[in-house]
């Protein structure tokens, strides 16, 4: 069976990929320090080819004789948050990732060299970028080759995504270790709730949820009556492509599988771009099913207006395209919601 090693995996991405790889026959090992959250459990714990590790991915060196037999790490673990954490966040979001990914790849490093030997069985390391590397582009559909040729991200969070991207590079230059770089862009789906050590921002009487945009326009609809107004960052005009995490966590897959994703990157997204006016349309008609009426509220800074990915690349080299559309998206993201504010 072949074992994978997933960093994070009980944040939001990684509770994602850690479901799939167990629904399509693979053994999983979980790191996670559950930082981001708290103490959380998640519905993949119980399956027996799971095993979990509590451990922060700074300190990876200490798991040599437990992950020898790893066949892939996907390096998923890092401190990420919403809109607001870029701002109060700013240091430790470059200095912490940074430390995540050198212990992560001092790891696979080691692991990489005894596979010569024998003594271990590491094939790739995937490792999860960000849309946010695009900050500053002003091609749309964006591709992949744009990173080599955009100014570098703006905010320290992007700027530290990129960083990733030369890590997989110069990791390869130096020891030949294969990677493969996967940019998600706009992850939506369960799981995603405040972050413990989120600026609280208040609009109204209501708390915003920071952490995405759709958890904070449901949360703030659920709160409301039919004839208020609902707040929004911003115009309204913002352009993102949404996209499940289940989506998402098979697109992962697929590339971590694919001999075509040996040394190469990836956007991952769905093809289809929605202004956040639109999505709070659909939102607030799944819940109100009355006319929406907007107030607008000043943005932040690094609030990109426009993210749009070209996912043609996925397509023609590892044969993937999303499957779950936006609607239903949201309608799942409410009921886990409702369950979760008991709403």
């Amino acid at each position: 069976m072949v074992k994978v090693l997933v960093t994070g995996s009980h944040g939001f991405i990684g509770s994602y990929i850690c479901q799939d790889l167990l629904d399509s026959g693979y053994e999983v090992l979980g790191i996670d320090n559950f930082s981001k959250y708290g103490k959380v459990s998640k519905p993949f714990e119980s399956h027996p080819n799971f095993t979990f590790l509590e451990c922060d991915a700074r300190d990876l060196d200490r798991l040599d004789h437990q992950v020898a037999d790893v066949d892939y790490i996907i390096a998923g673990a890092a401190m990420i948050g919403g809109i607001t954490y870029f701002h109060k966040y700013a240091y430790d979001l470059l200095a912490t990732n940074e430390r995540i990914l050198a212990s992560t790849f001092d790891l696979a490093i080691k692991l990489w060299k005894d596979s010569k030997s024998g003594k271990a069985n590491l094939k790739r390391i995937i490792v999860l970028s960000s849309s946010m590397v695009f900050e500053c582009t002003k091609k749309y559909p964006t591709p992949e080759t744009e990173v080599l040729k955009c100014p570098p991200p703006m905010s320290t969070y992007g700027f530290q995504k990129l960083a990733s991207e030369y890590f997989c590079k110069g990791a390869y230059e130096q020891y030949g270790l294969p990677y493969t770089v996967i940019r998600p862009f706009n992850c939506v789906g369960i799981g995603e709730d405040e972050a413990l050590g989120a600026e609280e921002v208040e609009q109204g009487n209501i708390k915003m949820l920071m952490s995405h945009v759709l958890p904070d326009l449901i949360y703030k609809a659920l709160h409301l009556n039919s004839d208020d107004e609902l707040p929004i960052l911003g115009s309204g005009h913002q352009i993102r492509h949404y996209t499940n995490g289940k989506d998402i966590a098979r697109g992962i897959r697929v590339a971590m599988e694919s001999s075509a994703a040996e040394n190469d990157d990836f956007n991952i997204s769905s093809p289809e771009p929605t202004a956040v006016a639109e999505l709070a349309e659909i939102v607030w008609r799944k819940i109100h099913g009355t006319p929406l009426k907007l107030k607008h509220e000043d943005s932040f800074t690094y609030d990109v207006q426009l993210r749009s990915p070209n996912v043609e690349k996925a397509m023609e080299k590892l044969g993937f395209k999303t499957e779950i559309g936006l609607e239903e998206s949201v309608e799942e993201v409410i009921v886990w919601m409702r369950k979760q504010h008991g709403l």
